[in-house]
């Protein structure tokens, strides 16, 4: 079976001797280029008896190898390939030695080819639901990745991957940089554990969300109310639930996101994401190995079980800890990429949040 849907429609293309069909299917997708070790040629030629010519090989996103310690591989594009080919004799190999195996020439008309049907195609787009089924899709660790499908489909890359990147070993490192402050194994720890912990999200309104689910809804949702019946002393002192809160449950309710008398529990669903997806950087940086990269995923199902019940509890606490760290009350481009990737993980029927159990 392909991996994924890019290698099916390369395959069936292959079999069918189309090859407009073989560059559409890889036309807007990342392509990868191993990255030479010490020693090598910068360009990895090769003399490959199938296609009977020099070939430089790139594979496809769900061809790339089992993580390796010192493997690395930068994302190519067909524009870039087409831009700077190097041979007009060499040619393209494509997964070789592999069932989804094309080999494309690269003479200057067929390179023109190449950029004639990337501009049909455009560049893959954001928002895709994608699984590799050559990975793990049942279990504790299938559970906890699917906990960061929402930051996996904002880029359109496999939810179920514990492996050589998510994007490219270079800007996963940048990611974590910028973004995290997070630079060797013992920051990126350090950043897990806060985010298995929750800690990133607003405290008082996090406050206010559990001790309004745990009153049962008898306090009012509007700052500065007064419980409508009487609580305990400890309820009574909690924050109220912000308005904005309220204003986004109530777009929830009309868009779908919450049942019609639904609330959102917690917040932390944005942290958990975060930390599967902290982990699959961390992995492609080289900050982490498998097995503890495997062990930390399972330890974000497991916090989110102790605070959720359901995926749909988990999906409305995300949606709303993004909204709330993004949008802030503009129901702008933001909340409607909420509703998107909401409706894709919770609708799709290939959705880890329909197949797989939350608990």
């Amino acid at each position: 079976m392909p991996p994924t849907d890019t290698e099916r429609r390369l395959c069936e293309a292959t079999a069918r001797g189309d090859w407009d069909g073989q560059v559409a299917a890889i036309a807007g997708e990342d392509l990868y280029l191993a990255v030479p070790q010490q020693g090598q040629d910068p360009l990895p030629v090769y003399d490959d008896p199938a296609a009977g010519a020099k070939c430089i090989p790139v594979l496809t996103r769900g061809m790339l190898p089992p993580w390796q310690p010192q493997q690395f591989f930068d994302r190519v594009s067909v524009e870039e390939l087409a831009q700077d080919w190097p041979n007009d004799k060499w040619r393209l190999a494509v997964n070789p030695g592999t069932p989804c195996a094309a080999y494309l020439a690269a003479s200057p008309g067929h390179r023109a080819g190449w950029l004639r049907v990337r501009a049909q195609v455009g560049v893959r787009p954001g928002g895709l639901l994608v699984t590799h089924y050559g990975s793990v899709l049942h279990g504790p660790v299938a559970q906890g990745l699917a906990c960061g499908a929402p930051i996996a489909v904002h880029h359109s890359v496999p939810w179920n991957e514990l492996g050589t990147a998510f994007l490219d070993h270079a800007a996963d490192a940048q990611t974590l940089r910028d973004q995290w402050s997070v630079t060797d194994p013992a920051s990126w720890q350090q950043r897990l554990d806060q985010l298995l912990g929750g800690q990133f999200v607003p405290a008082e309104t996090e406050t206010a969300l559990r001790a309004r689910a745990r009153d049962g809804g008898a306090r009012e949702d509007a700052a500065g109310e007064e419980p409508k019946t009487a609580g305990s002393r400890d309820a009574a002192a909690s924050p109220a639930v912000p308005e904005l809160v309220t204003r986004y449950e109530e777009r929830f309710r009309a868009d779908g996101l919450l049942p019609a008398d639904g609330r959102v529990v917690s917040l932390v669903a944005l942290d958990h994401a975060h930390a599967v997806n902290l982990v699959r950087w961390g992995l492609s940086a080289r900050l982490c190995a498998p097995p503890q990269a495997e062990q930390a995923v399972q330890q974000v199902a497991a916090r989110a079980r102790e605070v959720y019940g359901s995926w749909e509890e988990f999906a409305a606490g995300y949606a709303l800890g993004r909204m709330l760290a993004f949008d802030n009350g503009w129901f702008g481009p933001q909340y409607a990429e909420a509703v998107h990737l909401h409706r894709v993980l919770t609708q799709d029927p290939s959705s880890p949040w329909r197949g797989l159990p939350f608990s």
